[in-house]
């Protein structure tokens, strides 16, 4: 799950690459020799989400294979930042792996991958948001592999014992804060989820702020509505009707929702996954987001497929990628391991098929993508540790601090 990695892990490998340089791909002097062999063995690194994440690759990998003669290994890593890290410093990367958003500026602005987005012809069938998160000095470097967005995840059987129906799901912050007050009581809170801008920041975007300007030129942290937004929440967290995951003796909201700790909490569509594993006796029910001032606003999440700059196959990769991203390949994933495709059609389809994620397939149309610049994943860890004491911190005294961090980083990354 990529929206939970551990900052300790993004800091180290941020740490190597600025240490390699990684300097193979753009700019690079030499380009590394093709393989003209009329078939190819490729070799391909994901960091998987479970067993069925990773069946569902191997089982497309072979596939490909029978179909195109090519050969392909699927590797999962232990730790993909670090072994991505130190396979670019030591010019012998996987072929094709992937790519987290919130290292992908790094990795391009290293030269560490081949963009290859101007040899797909039909790459609008990806909506501008999911392009642009992976594209580097104007160019689609990449392509994602697929697209999550939140939403709010209602445990329907607290909801009921509460006296509450369909028609009480929260559509603004006031409903929310009515609900979640509520629902608090005996052993349950009426809102848990993580303490880190993955979740907290739909109270941003919702109160018409954000970190960056469109184009991450320019921060845009230390706001009047994003002080809005982190207000509202301390708020919920004082009076004790919403709280963070580990408050409640669990790592993530699901886990609250699943072990009935959490009536509400915020998560994207690979809770389903963990759901169905973990707790399949549990009901819920998936709402859009509450509206803020601004309207509506949830987050954005995705990788993207990347092929090596220093691969030996750079032909053949793109062609797996192609294989992988298909329409109908992309909807077999969704079906085997609960994600949702980042094509547009093939998400309209999807969206016919799986009528109760309906919230988070509509939440793509006003969705926040993630920052995307070089260096700016050590801003955000700060950010992350600061909102772990949002309760009695100062909101705009953690925007200040993440202003003027993510100044200095716009300064090195662009």
């Amino acid at each position: 799950m990529v929206t939970r990695k551990t900052v300790a892990a993004l800091a180290a490998c941020t740490a190597l690459l600025a240490a390699t340089g990684c300097s193979s791909g753009f700019g690079s002097d030499s380009e590394p020799k093709q393989d003209k062999a009329g078939k190819q063995k490729l070799t391909v690194l994901i960091a998987t989400s479970g067993d069925a994440e990773t069946q569902a690759v191997k089982a497309a990998a072979a596939a490909y294979a029978k179909k195109s003669g090519n050969s392909v290994s699927v590797e999962v890593a232990k730790d993909m930042n670090q072994q991505l890290a130190q396979s670019f410093a030591g010019h012998k990367p996987p072929d094709v792996f992937y790519v987290n958003s919130d290292q992908f500026a790094n990795y391009a602005k290293g030269g560490s991958l081949y963009p290859y987005g101007d040899r797909i012809s039909d790459a609008d069938d990806f909506s501008e948001q999911l392009r642009t998160s992976f594209s580097y000095d104007g160019k689609l470097v990449c392509l994602p592999k697929d697209t999550s967005t939140l939403g709010l995840a209602i445990n329907t059987g607290l909801w009921k014992k509460a006296g509450l129906t369909e028609k009480d799901y929260p559509k603004s912050w006031e409903e929310l804060r009515t609900v979640a007050d509520k629902l608090t009581g005996n052993g349950v809170t009426g809102l848990v989820t993580s303490d880190e801008y993955q979740r907290l920041g739909v109270f941003m975007k919702q109160s018409g702020g954000w970190l960056t300007d469109p184009d991450q030129k320019k921060m845009t942290a230390d706001t009047p509505e994003n002080a809005k937004g982190l207000n509202f929440v301390q708020s919920l967290l004082k009076s004790g009707s919403m709280k963070f995951a580990k408050q409640v003796d669990t790592s993530w909201g699901g886990e609250a929702l699943g072990k009935g700790k959490a009536a509400m909490t915020i998560e994207g569509n690979w809770l389903d996954g963990g759901m169905k594993l973990d707790y399949p006796d549990v009901k819920y029910a998936i709402a859009p987001l509450p509206e803020g001032p601004a309207g509506q606003g949830t987050l954005a999440f995705s990788n993207c497929w990347g092929v090596a700059a220093d691969s030996a196959h750079r032909a053949a990769g793109v062609d797996l990628v192609k294989y992988l991203t298909s329409a109908q390949q992309q909807l077999a994933f969704a079906d085997a391991f609960g994600v949702m495709p980042s094509r547009t059609s093939a998400l309209k389809t999807y969206a016919e098929k799986q009528p109760a994620a309906k919230a988070w397939v509509e939440g793509n149309a006003y969705a926040q993508g993630p920052v995307t610049i070089a260096g700016f994943d050590k801003v955000l860890g700060q950010f992350n540790t600061d909102l772990q004491s949002l309760r009695t911190a100062d909101p705009k005294k953690i925007l200040a601090d993440l202003q003027r961090n993510g100044e200095q980083a716009i300064a090195k990354g662009n």
